[in-house]
């Protein structure tokens, strides 16, 4: 059991830095790991300042996904019941969840291979950046189970559209790090060293906004994609809109703008 599967720490105001703390086991998660995982989300996702978050992790890789050898016995034969399966399915399907339920924009940095449920957690932060060194993986597809886990048929679509996530996911050939950002899997491919900076610097460009305007535009990406029509799209825009329209950082703003100064945001 490991306590301390993922860490967390606010290096600066309004950021906080989530960290995969199992590189002996290339970051795969089994139940106790997973628990863990959740009550440091239950702590930081409860911030009311959190602006911007950062997910990392040490080692090689990502993050390996569901640690196998805690669930097959020696023969490679599931332990447990139907009951415990589900229960590991909807933990490690809950923190992918929460991240996109985060109020606050997650940024992901990639330094080794994503695989199965590891890559289902990249894709469900709302930007990524990757070293050369990345790659990502479907992975249950090649051992006996569905491609589609941990919202995986979900994002990948949304991500790079649906025929290529189609033979992606049939397949279940990698994705390596020149092609992730090809076709848009990536934000940004930066070198190791640079990984973090670059991680950081994106946060803190969303950080010097104001809290309704990352919040409101978090929100309306991610409904408006599955938006039934344009009109459906403009009217929660709209509303969105003139909600923010009555907000003191509005005001704020553009007097910051008008005077050629940083604005002060009221944090409402």
């Amino acid at each position: 059991m490991n306590p301390t599967a993922l860490s967390a720490h606010q290096p600066e105001a309004g950021i906080c830095c989530l960290q995969l703390q199992r590189p002996e086991s290339l970051n795969a998660l089994d139940v106790p790991a997973l628990k863990s995982a959740h009550a440091v989300l239950d702590q930081v996702l409860s911030q009311p300042d959190l602006k911007a978050v950062v997910l990392s992790a040490q080692g090689r890789g990502f993050c390996a996904g569901l640690d196998l050898k805690s669930v097959l016995d020696e023969q490679g034969k599931v332990t447990g019941s139907v009951e415990s399966a589900m229960e590991l399915q909807q933990l490690y399907s809950g923190l992918i969840l929460r991240l996109r339920q985060c109020p606050a924009p997650v940024i992901a940095a990639v330094q080794g291979a994503a695989v199965g449920a590891g890559m289902a957690l990249a894709l469900a932060c709302d930007v990524r950046f990757a070293t050369p060194q990345a790659s990502f993986h479907v992975g249950a597809v090649k051992i006996g189970l569905s491609a589609g886990e941990c919202g995986l048929s979900y994002h990948l679509p949304r991500w790079i559209g649906a025929g290529r996530a189609f033979e992606i996911m049939l397949t279940g050939r990698p994705i390596d790090a020149a092609e992730a950002l090809q076709i848009g899997l990536i934000s940004d491919l930066v070198q190791p060293q640079d990984l973090m900076d670059k991680a950081m610097s994106c946060a803190r460009q969303i950080a010097m906004l104001s809290p309704y305007s990352i919040k409101a535009t978090k929100q309306i990406m991610w409904r408006n994609l599955d938006a039934h029509d344009l009109h459906q799209a403009v009217e929660l825009e709209n509303q969105v809109q003139v909600v923010g329209l009555m907000t003191p950082d509005f005001a704020e703003g553009v007097q910051a703008f008008l005077q050629k100064r940083a604005p002060k945001w009221k944090n409402v």
